[in-house]
């Protein structure tokens, strides 16, 4: 059955670098970051422009998941509420696949310096921190990555999903 694994958690945290380990480490995989579909010059964030992504992410993750040729689904994105995971999901309940939504955090100290190391700005550092909270309580397996290597969170989210 096919799995489609759904890597979530707040700017800066890790989703990305996690997500690039981890579609290297399982064969059969292919790895969609939301970020992408965002990926636009001015960034405007009106409803025009988030039924388009959610369209988009909707049409590829359906792709990936009706292609034969992948097992593995991994899909990273900021989905801060319940409600953007069920405007995802609801589009693709026709199909047959085995879901896991993760939800990466980490202690604010540990958040501000990856992010500092990042050159995110100040103010890209506290509006992250503010929105930790919200992952708290998602109906998401939690891994806490204050403590922990790429490595070991990839060998974490591979226990899971095998």
């Amino acid at each position: 059955m096919k799995k489609l694994i759904i890597i979530n958690g707040v700017p800066g945290v890790g989703k990305t670098t996690i997500c690039r380990e981890l579609y290297k480490s399982i064969s059969n995989s292919v790895w969609l970051d939301g970020d992408w579909c965002w990926m636009m010059n001015p960034f405007v964030v009106n409803e025009e422009n988030k039924k388009m992504v959610e369209d988009n992410i909707n049409f590829l993750l359906r792709s990936y998941l009706n292609n034969s040729s992948y097992k593995y689904v991994i899909f990273n994105w900021v989905i801060g509420n319940e409600k953007i995971f069920e405007t995802i999901l609801s589009k693709l309940d026709d199909l047959e696949f085995q879901l896991y939504k993760i939800s990466l955090i980490s202690s604010p100290k540990t958040l501000k310096e990856r992010m500092l190391e990042d050159g995110r700005t100040e103010e890209q550092i506290e509006n992250s921190i503010n929105r930790l909270k919200f992952y708290e309580d998602m109906d998401t397996f939690k891994i806490d990555i204050t403590n922990m290597s790429v490595r070991n969170v990839v060998s974490k989210i591979l226990e899971m999903i095998k």
